[in-house]
Formats: C-alpha cells, structure tokens, sequence
C-alpha cells in the first residue's frame, strides 16, 4: 500500500509540473504565431499514457505483493531448504509474516527467513 501512495504522489507530483509548464508555455508564446492546438493535444495524450502506465506499475506491484503472500501461506507447515549464515538449514515453516518494506519473511524454527532464501521444499 505504501509503494501505491508514493508511486501516485510521484504521478501527482508530476502533473502539477505538466500543467505549470503548459501555462508558462501559453503566456510565453508569441500572439502573433500561437503554437499548433495539435501539440498541446500531443503533448496531453503524452503524459496521459504516462500517467496509465505508473498506475498499470502500481496495480502489478500490488499484484506480485499478494503472489508472495499467497506462495509463503501454502508453504506454512511444509518442511523447507533455506539459505542461512552457515549454508543451509531445513526446518518446518510455522508462519509467515510481512516486513516494514513488504517483504514476506517464513518463520521456520527460531529464524526469520525471507521468502527468497527458500531453496527447496520436501
């Protein structure tokens, strides 16, 4: 949720500066030879693909988030492989929880291991 508001404040951010350019370009421009009413269309239908794409970003990154938790859910109970300090370590997944970046960590014995150190599952 917190990568969904910055990447949205990003996008706000940047419409503001859109239109403030866009403005200063109409009092700038010359009465006498005003600029093409296509480009300004252009440059609109630019920076609206933009903005769909940050929001197309957004929805994928919500959509890998709950992947994660979906894959670290059916792990609970299921012995696993997983890299520690010393190598390797097998233990039977108790949990899963989220971290403050919204990553999936296992709770596999004593340790808290990220979802991405599992290498097996027997």
């Amino acid at each position: 949720m917190a990568a969904a508001a910055a990447a949205n404040s990003s996008a706000q951010v940047s419409q503001d500066q859109f239109l403030q350019l866009m403005v200063a370009q109409l009092k700038s421009q010359d009465p006498l030879s005003p600029t093409d009413n296509g480009q300004f269309l252009a440059q609109l239908a630019q920076f609206s693909q933009l903005s769909g794409i940050e929001k197309l970003n957004t929805s994928f990154g919500d959509l890998l988030s709950l992947q994660e938790i979906t894959q670290g859910s059916n792990l609970i109970g299921k012995t696993v492989s997983y890299k520690n300090s010393s190598g390797t370590a097998n233990g039977v997944v108790l949990g899963s929880a989220l971290d403050g970046s919204g990553k999936l960590s296992l709770q596999i014995n004593k340790d808290l291991v990220p979802l991405n150190q599992v290498i097996g599952v027997t």
